[in-house]
């Protein structure tokens, strides 16, 4: 592929999707949140979270640190 033709990639993760993150620290609970926005950049995408416990944070994740869950989508009529 050219250099100056960048990839394509499938969104990670998408607005009204759940975010999961394991704690570092045994017997922690994982953190959970609802993501509001994701903003694409050349190191990965960030997430704009609203943890459960009312925080609204901005949130890039490490490889394999964070599941998503993807919201079900409505059907259409």
């Amino acid at each position: 592929m050219p250099a100056n033709v960048k990839a394509q990639r499938a969104p990670v993760a998408e607005p009204g999707d759940r975010i999961v993150v394991e704690s570092e620290k045994v017997g922690t609970p994982a953190r959970e949140g609802e993501i509001l926005e994701v903003t694409e950049s050349p190191y990965g995408p960030t997430f704009e979270v609203r943890w459960d416990d009312g925080r609204r944070t901005g949130f890039r994740p490490a490889a394999g640190s964070a599941q998503i869950i993807r919201a079900k989508k409505r059907p259409t009529t």
